[in-house]
């Protein structure tokens, strides 16, 4: 037979198990007969005075009082067994280890059936812990009743067994509601489950959850999402058992609001930080186009287009207007591949045309964004008759649009349109905000890269038609040359060269570099160019010439300086009378293939002003290379001028070849893809050598 559990633990443990508060204040419990002789005294009795049960029973209960203390117990316990009432009081006991203790005691009487008499049932505890609890107690009731945070109690079973009225309101439901259920039962609209694996983990661990967020809906608000802070505290009997949870509770449903509004403006803000830093800086048009889709997805949308006017995309201007519909090219498209809906959309490339009453030419012509929230058949029954597109993207998902123009110095350019699937909700007022100043950031870098296309194309243009256009040198000289555009047009400038013929079959060979940029660098590179051919003609000594051009450059508005390098040769002899202005030394390549840079005065560039130019005679043997070059050739970012020379030295090293490979060569070798700055490059061979086979 197994051993009986006494039946004052069993109820202990049956109570803590239930989620039960027995156990706070340990109680004694005694019964005396009429006559005041002790008959029975339980384990808690024992536990408090120190007297096990054979000790104290059939002693009179006064026995138990202190020496000094009133001995008017056992008369009052008389009176209440004769009377039939009860007593309530203070008397201080005496502890069986010689220590006094200060009890309170409830007394009742106990009718006998057999006697008549009454025998007496008293409860006792210790009187500083029952005023500690009734403190604490009044207290908790206080805190309980009046506070404002939503306070509940929760046995071991996660059963509410109290509710304050804060938490009453929260809910909606009154504490008759809440007792003896669970969260998820009387709350189904809110995380339940979650809230109730924070408690177990508190009831398991004894360690709070503090700050656990709950939200959803309840019948105090039922057609509105809230947000609550939880904190969940273990609350344990004397012995340290577990004996329920106690939940206080906080709505922040406003301070959440706010926050997440915080953090969509820095989110905002971010993105339009991005967008200053990524979109336009190629200042190319396609390249732009795509990277306003790119950066819409997926912070903004889940799929997004950028189509620009497509006389734009030619090249032209933009247009008289939109009366007469719109023809659009789809130049930005995000993802590129992986997605439903861009499955559906015209590609990249693709010229688009809607006519004057299509919704699209419209939302264009109204210049500002253009919002479905909810984007159902309803919705794109208007652009039903013009194409089947919208109607297409709905079964896959597509259930939020919107378009923004792209607007620049009152231009329209095009328009980036927004596709959202993804379930956090519709597009609403705060992202047609930012898809607007997204559209307007990309529609000035579009603008920029229209501009800059035309003043490159102009200023390509103007460079390349001042340069000479056919270059027939004289006898016993052989050219070759090459000019190569800076990719940029803020680097298109004054690079140009010339070969002319002069009186007495001698020749001049010329090149030159005006330091700016753009078209106005390009139109004093003309002059210059002009002012040589001119000047040239007449066979001014090349000091003298390089006075004149000083001149010309003093006659401008703006001051301008150019760098500069004139040759005169003459064939038959090999003589060179060459005078440099500030420009990079020309190299000599004779015909038994050795290379020199030649050593000349350096001079200064022309417009500086009070310089005395000096000119270097040499002679160059029959078949020898001259060649003349800008510095684009030669310098680079990020690479030290002497290596660029010795690496255009070993190229003119190579074996012999014509002067068309010859200037093919040093470009490919020594300029980039793309150019940062103007090329010009003029190859003469002087004079025939007559052991140099004649080239391929």
């Amino acid at each position: 037979m197994t051993e009986q559990m006494p039946i004052e633990d069993l109820i202990s443990g049956a109570a803590q198990d239930a989620g039960g508060w027995l156990g706070s204040l340990p109680v004694a419990q005694l019964a005396t007969g009429a006559d005041g002789t002790i008959v029975r005294w339980n384990r808690a009795a024992q536990e408090l005075l120190g007297y096990a049960p054979p000790q104290i029973v059939g002693h009179h209960i006064a026995d138990l009082l202190h020496p000094g203390a009133d001995r008017s117990l056992g008369r009052a316990l008389w009176e209440t067994a004769v009377t039939g009432r009860g007593v309530m009081g203070t008397v201080t006991a005496w502890h069986q280890d010689g220590h006094p203790l200060e009890l309170e005691i409830w007394a009742c009487p106990v009718p006998s059936r057999r006697h008549g008499a009454s025998a007496v049932l008293v409860f006792a505890a210790d009187a500083h812990a029952a005023r500690r609890i009734r403190g604490s107690s009044a207290v908790w009731d206080g805190l309980f009743a009046r506070s404002p945070v939503g306070i509940a109690i929760l046995d071991t079973q996660l059963r509410f067994l109290q509710v304050n009225p804060a938490l009453e309101a929260m809910n909606g439901l009154p504490e008759s509601a809440h007792i003896g259920r669970r969260l998820a039962q009387v709350l189904p609209e809110v995380n339940a489950e979650d809230m109730e694996d924070a408690m177990r983990q508190v009831l398991a661990t004894g360690e709070p959850v503090l700050d656990r967020r709950r939200s959803g809906r309840t019948p105090a608000e039922p057609s509105r999402d809230r947000v609550w802070s939880c904190s969940y505290v273990r609350v344990e009997d004397p012995g340290g058992r577990p004996i329920g949870v106690i939940a206080s509770l906080l709505d922040i449903t406003e301070q959440q609001r706010d926050h997440v509004e915080a953090e969509a403006g820095r989110r905002r803000l971010a993105l339009l930080s991005e967008a200053s830093v990524r979109i336009g800086a190629s200042l190319e048009l396609e390249r732009t186009a795509q990277e306003l889709a790119e950066l819409a997805v997926p912070q903004l949308a889940d799929a997004a287009t950028v189509d620009v006017l497509d006389t734009l995309a030619r090249g032209d201007e933009p247009g008289p207007g939109l009366a007469g519909g719109v023809g659009l090219r789809r130049l930005g498209k995000a993802p590129l591949t992986g997605s439903a809906v861009i499955g559906i959309l015209a590609p990249l490339g693709r010229t688009l045309v809607f006519p004057a009453a299509a919704p699209y030419t419209q939302a264009l012509a109204a210049r500002r964004p253009f919002l479905i929230a909810h984007l159902d058949e309803q919705a794109v029954a208007s652009a039903a008759r013009h194409t089947s597109k919208p109607a297409q993207l709905l079964p896959v998902g597509v259930h939020s649009f919107m378009m923004a123009p792209l607007i620049a110095r009152d231009l329209v350019l095009g328009v980036a349109t927004f596709y959202r699937t993804s379930p956090v909700g519709p597009f609403g007022p705060d992202d047609v905000t930012l898809a607007g100043e997204l559209a307007a950031r990309a529609a000035i870098s579009i603008d920029n890269a229209r501009l800059y296309h035309r003043e490159h194309e102009t200023a390509v243009i103007l460079q390349r038609s001042m340069l000479p256009q056919h270059i027939t040198p004289p006898p016993g000289i052989e050219v070759a040359h090459r000019y190569l555009p800076a990719s940029d047009v803020n680097e298109i400038g004054g690079d140009w060269y010339d070969v002319l013929r002069l009186p007495g079959g001698k020749a001049a060979l010329l090149i030159g570099d005006v330091m700016g940029h753009g078209i106005a660098a390009a139109a004093v590179m003309g002059r210059l160019s002009a002012s040589v051919r001119a000047l040239a003609r007449l066979d001014l000594a090349p000091e003298a010439l390089m006075h004149q051009l000083e001149a010309t450059l003093d006659d401008l508005a703006d001051p301008m300086i150019a760098t500069f390098l004139y040759a005169v040769i003459d064939p038959e002899t090999g003589r060179c009378r060459i005078t440099r202005a500030g420009h990079p030394p020309p190299a000599a390549v004779s015909p038994d293939g050795t290379v020199s840079l030649l050593d000349l005065p350096p001079g200064t560039p022309l417009g500086v002003g009070g310089t005395a130019y000096s000119t270097t005679d040499l002679t160059l043997p029959p078949g020898s290379l001259l060649v003349m070059y800008t510095d684009g050739l030669v310098e680079a970012r990020g690479s030290d001028i002497d290596e660029r020379l010795a690496e255009l030295t070993r190229l003119l090293a190579e074996p012999p070849r014509s002067l068309d490979q010859l200037c093919d060569s040093l470009i490919t070798h020594l300029v980039p893809a793309s150019a940062d700055d103007d090329i010009a490059l003029l190859v003469a061979r002087i004079g025939t050598d007559p052991h140099t086979p004649p080239p391929p």
